[in-house]
C-alpha cells in the first residue's frame, strides 16, 4: 500500500470520525436519509408509457434499456404543458447540471419527428462541442433503435417484393455534423441532424413566445466545500461560502494583531494534516491529492479540474502516486486497464509516457493536447470503472460528460485567469448522476491570494443571456447579408420586420418595459434603435461591395441583392470581414497560382481567423522549414511577400506589428503559412505525433487544426465556385482529398478504409496491399503483421500480454477488412 504518501484527512465531530474508523457505516457506505422522489407507482403521469405521452412502446422500451424507467415530477410538468407535446407551442426551461433537462429536449423533438403525418419533419440538434455532438449522435441512435415512423420495426410484415426496401428506408436517421467530419449527408439523408455551434429565461420566453418552466430541483444533491489551508469548510450555498470567508479574513487580522471579531463562531468539519514529502508541500496540492486518493480508494470515481493541460498531466502523477499500485487492484480492473493501454499503444498516435505511467494505477488526465482517439479511449474507461480519476482541464468541462461522485478543483483559474460564473457551474455540476451516486460533493481548493476573489465568483449570478448581434457589428451585417443574399427579406421594410424579430429586438424591448417604469421614455424607442443597426448595417454591406440597391423611382421602393462576392461569403460561411481577406488573397492567386508544388494550395486551406488555436508561431523552426523549401515553396513565399529578413529579425527577438490593417493582414500571412507547413508534413503522411513534437504544440492541436482545416478547404472550394473560378475549385477540390486523407495522392483509395489512414495506408502500399479490392479480399491474420509495422511505437510486451495486443490488432483487422469489402461493393453497386 502507498497511501503513506499522502496525509491524513480528520473530521472535526466525533460522530464522523466514529464513522471514519468504521464503528459505524461511512458516509460513503450508507444510503444518505434523503426525501424519495415520487415513482411511477405513486405518480402513473411519471412513466413515459402512460398515454398522455403517446410514445411508441419501442422507444419506450428503449428508454428502460438505458436505465430511464421513470421521470422526475418536474420533467412530467414540463412535457404536459399547454401545447408542448402537440408542438403548438415552445418550451424555455431552466434546470441546474444533472438535473434532467436532456431528456425533456429528446422527448420533445423525437414527438415532433414521429408524428409529422407527412413523414418528413426533421430536427436540427446544435451543441457547443464537437465531443457533445459525438456523443449525442450515439445516445440517439441508441433511443431510435428499432422504431420506424410508421410504427415500432418488426411489427408489421411488409409484401414480399421483388427488391427489397434500402436498410434504413423507414428508420430514424440520426446525423452528426462538425468541423473535420467526412460526412456528406444531405437533406434527404437524415431526420435529426446534431450539429456544432441561462440565466434570464425570461428574454428566452418573450423571443421565441414559448411557455416557460424554472426548477431548482437536482435528482443527486451536492455538498459544496471550501478547502482552505488545509481545513475543509461546508459551503452548501453561496452565503454560507461568503460568510465562512469572511471568518477567515478575521481570523487573519487577528493573528496581525488587529482586534478580534467573531471567530469562534467558525467552524471546519476537516482538517488535512500536511505531508513529510516535498512534493506535498503545497496545502492546495497536498488537498486535492489527499481528497482524490480517499474518494478513489473508496471505490467511488473522482473528476479533478486543472488550471492547464501542464497542471492536468502533473496532477495526474502525483494522484498516481497515492494509490493503489497495479499489482493491488482487482484481477478484472488490472484486466480492463492493461487492454487501455493496448488500445492507446495501438492508435494512430502511440501511447503517452505519461499515460503509461498513471492508467495501471487507474488515473488518466484529459485535455484538448490528447487526439479525438485519446480522449475517447479516457472517458469510456472513466465512464465504465476503469479509471477511478481522471483530471481535466477547466475548458473542457462543458465539453465532457464524465459524472464523478467528487469533484475537485484544484483553484479556480483557466491559464492565470479566473473561470467565469457559468464554467464554474459547469465543472461543480459534474459531481453526482442519478444512477451511480446518492450524493455528489465538490470541493474547491483555493489559496489565499484567490480566496476573495472565489467568494466573489461564487457568489456571482449567471451572466444574462444577450444577442451577439450588438456585440459585434460585423455580426449583425452578416445576419442581413445571409437574408438578402437568400432572398429572405430584400425590401426595407422586409430587414426591418427581420431584425424585429431577433432576441436583439425582444431584448431591446424587455430594456425598455423596465426603464419606463422609473424614467417614462418615448414609446417604442427600441424601433428607432432597431432601424439604426439595420441602417448602418446596409450602408457597410454597400461600401464593402457586397450588396447593391435598385431604386424604384415610381413607387418610391427600394431591393437590395447581394453582389457575387456577398453571395460567394455567404456560401463559403465566411465573416464579411475575413471574406474581404480571403477575396484579395484568393484574386491575388488568379494571377499566378503556384502549381508545380503543394504549399499555395495548402495555404489557401489554412484558416483566418483563430490561427492555430492561438498557438504561437516558433520562429527558429519556421527559420528551418524555410531552409528546407525547394524553389516552388520558395516562390509561393516570395508572392504573398514573406521576407527571409522578417524571419530572421523575429527569430533575434523582434516583434510582428499588427498595428495597421496593411500589417495585421501581413501577420495573417505569415501564420497561415506556417500552418500551411504543419498541414503539408501532414499530407506527406507524417505521423500526428510527429508533427506535434516538430513544431512543439500537443498532438490534439494538430489534429485539431487538421479537421479546421478541411472544413475550412469546403468553404474556400464553394467560394470558388460562387464567384466562377471554376479551375481553382477544381484544383483545390482535388487536393482537399489528400488533406482528407492525410497522404499522397496515390493512397486516396486506400484511405477511404476505416483504421486505413497516413503512415498506415503507406505501409499496406508498401508490403503490397495497394488497392480496396487487395484488401477486401486479404485474411485478417495477414493484415497484423501490417498494422504492427504501422504502429508509431515499437511495443514489447511480456508474453501474455503480447497474445492481448495481437488479438486486439487481429479485431482492428477485420475491421479494416469488413471496410474494404463494404467499399468495394458499393463501388459495384454504382457502376
Amino acid at each position: 500500500m502507498r497511501s503513506g504518501l499522502t496525509s491524513t484527512i480528520e473530521y472535526a465531530d466525533t460522530v464522523t470520525a466514529a464513522a471514519a474508523k468504521g464503528s459505524i457505516p461511512s458516509e460513503y457506505s450508507q444510503r444518505r436519509a434523503l426525501p424519495s422522489t415520487p415513482t411511477s407507482t405513486s405518480d402513473p403521469f411519471l412513466s413515459l408509457s402512460h398515454p398522455a405521452y403517446k410514445l411508441p412502446k419501442q422507444l419506450v422500451a428503449n428508454f428502460t434499456s438505458l436505465g430511464i424507467k421513470s421521470i422526475y415530477p418536474w420533467q412530467k410538468q414540463c412535457l404536459l404543458g399547454p401545447g408542448l407535446l402537440s408542438g403548438a407551442k415552445n418550451l424555455v426551461y431552466s434546470a441546474p447540471t444533472g438535473g434532467g433537462k436532456s431528456l425533456v429536449a429528446d422527448l420533445l423533438m423525437l414527438k415532433r419527428v414521429l408524428d409529422d403525418p407527412a413523414g418528413e419533419a426533421k430536427a436540427i440538434l446544435v451543441l457547443p462541442y464537437v465531443a457533445l455532438v459525438q456523443e449525442k449522435v450515439r445516445w440517439l441512435r441508441s433511443v431510435v433503435s428499432g422504431i420506424s415512423r410508421n410504427g415500432d420495426l418488426g411489427q408489421k410484415q411488409p409484401d414480399q417484393k421483388l427488391w427489397a426496401k434500402r436498410a434504413d428506408k423507414d428508420t430514424i436517421r440520426v446525423v452528426g455534423f462538425f468541423g473535420g467530419s467526412k460526412v456528406r449527408a444531405t437533406w434527404a439523408d437524415f431526420d435529426v441532424a446534431v450539429c456544432t455551434m441561462e440565466k434570464n429565461i425570461r428574454l428566452l420566453k418573450d423571443w421565441l413566445g414559448g411557455h416557460s418552466y424554472e426548477t431548482h430541483y437536482r435528482p443527486v444533491p451536492i455538498e459544496e466545500h471550501l478547502v482552505y489551508n488545509g481545513k475543509v469548510y461546508p459551503a452548501a450555498t453561496t452565503a454560507s461560502l461568503l460568510k465562512t470567508a469572511t471568518q477567515l479574513d478575521t481570523r487573519n487580522a487577528t493573528i496581525q494583531g488587529l482586534p478580534p471579531s467573531t471567530t469562534s463562531s467558525l467552524q471546519h468539519i476537516r482538517f488535512i494534516h500536511p505531508s513529510t514529502h516535498r512534493e506535498f508541500k503545497d496545502p492546495v496540492m497536498n488537498a486535492v491529492v489527499a481528497l482524490a486518493n480517499e474518494t478513489a480508494r473508496a471505490g467511488y470515481g473522482v473528476l479533478v479540474f486543472s488550471s492547464s493541460r501542464a497542471g492536468c498531466e502533473s496532477d495526474a502523477v502525483l494522484i498516481s502516486r497515492v494509490l493503489p499500485s497495479f499489482q493491488e487492484a482487482d484481477p478484472l480492473i488490472r484486466e480492463r486497464r492493461l487492454d487501455l493501454l493496448n488500445d492507446l499503444r495501438s492508435s494512430s498516435t502511440g501511447l503517452d509516457p505519461k499515460l503509461e505511467q498513471t492508467i495501471p494505477c487507474g488515473v488518466a488526465f484529459h485535455h484538448a493536447g490528447l487526439t479525438t482517439e485519446e480522449r475517447e479511449l479516457i472517458a469510456n474507461a472513466y465512464d465504465a470503472g476503469t479509471l477511478k480519476a481522471c483530471v481535466a482541464t477547466a475548458s473542457l468541462a462543458a465539453g465532457i460528460n464524465l459524472p464523478a461522485r467528487r469533484v475537485i478543483l484544484h483553484g479556480a483559474r483557466m491559464g492565470i485567469d479566473l473561470v467565469g460564473p457559468a464554467m464554474l457551474r459547469q465543472m461543480r455540476g459534474r459531481a453526482g448522476r442519478k444512477g451511480k451516486d446518492e450524493v455528489g460533493e465538490t470541493y474547491l481548493c483555493c489559496r489565499r491570494n484567490d480566496l476573495e476573489a472565489v467568494v466573489d465568483l461564487m457568489h456571482a449570478d449567471l451572466p444574462q443571456i444577450a444577442s451577439c448581434l450588438v456585440s459585434d457589428e460585423r455580426r449583425i451585417r452578416r445576419a442581413l447579408l445571409e437574408v438578402i443574399a437568400i432572398k429572405l427579406a430584400t425590401s426595407r421594410e422586409a430587414l426591418d420586420e427581420y431584425v424585429g424579430r431577433t432576441m436583439l429586438a425582444c431584448e431591446q424591448r424587455l430594456a425598455e418595459k423596465e426603464t419606463e417604469e422609473w424614467e417614462a421614455p418615448p414609446e417604442q424607442e427600441w424601433e428607432e434603435k432597431m432601424r439604426g443597426y439595420v441602417e448602418a448595417g446596409l450602408e457597410k454591406l454597400k461600401e464593402m461591395g457586397f450588396i447593391t440597391v435598385t431604386v424604384d423611382e415610381r413607387y418610391e421602393t427600394a431591393s437590395y441583392s447581394a453582389t457575387k462576392l456577398g453571395g460567394a461569403i455567404v456560401a463559403s460561411s465566411l465573416d464579411p470581414d475575413d471574406g474581404v481577406f480571403i477575396h484579395k488573397e484568393l484574386e491575388r492567386a488568379l494571377k499566378g497560382f503556384v502549381m508545380d508544388g503543394d504549399m499555395h494550395v495548402l495555404y489557401n486551406f489554412t484558416p483566418v481567423s483563430d490561427l492555430g488555436n492561438g498557438t504561437p508561431i516558433n520562429w527558429r523552426v519556421f527559420w528551418d522549414e524555410m531552409e528546407k523549401l525547394d524553389e516552388s515553396g520558395l516562390r509561393v513565399m516570395s508572392f504573398l511577400g514573406l521576407k527571409p529578413v522578417v524571419l530572421n529579425r523575429m527569430l533575434q527577438g523582434g516583434i510582428l506589428k499588427e498595428t495597421t490593417d496593411e500589417e495585421k493582414d501581413t501577420a495573417r500571412r505569415y501564420h497561415r503559412f506556417y500552418l500551411a507547413l504543419q498541414l503539408r508534413d501532414l499530407c506527406n503522411e507524417v505521423p500526428i505525433h510527429r508533427v506535434a513534437q516538430k513544431y512543439d504544440v500537443p498532438r490534439g492541436a494538430v489534429q485539431t487544426l487538421a479537421q479546421t482545416c478541411q472544413g475550412f478547404a469546403a468553404g474556400m472550394i464553394k467560394f470558388c465556385e460562387a464567384m466562377g473560378w471554376g479551375a481553382m475549385a477544381a484544383a483545390l477540390d482535388h487536393f482537399a482529398d489528400r488533406l482528407k486523407a492525410g497522404a499522397r495522392a496515390d493512397l486516396l483509395g486506400l484511405s477511404k478504409i476505416t483504421f486505413v489512414k497516413s503512415r498506415t495506408a503507406r505501409v499496406f502500399w508498401d508490403n503490397g496491399f495497394k488497392t480496396v479490392a487487395v484488401v477486401a479480399n486479404a485474411d485478417p491474420k495477414e493484415l497484423v503483421p501490417v498494422l504492427m509495422q504501422a504502429q508509431p511505437n515499437k511495443v514489447r510486451l511480456e508474453a501474455k500480454d503480447e497474445q492481448k495486443y495481437l488479438d486486439k490488432l487481429l479485431a482492428k483487422a477485420k475491421i479494416i477488412t469488413d471496410s474494404a469489402n463494404r467499399i468495394w461493393r458499393e463501388y459495384f453497386q454504382h457502376t
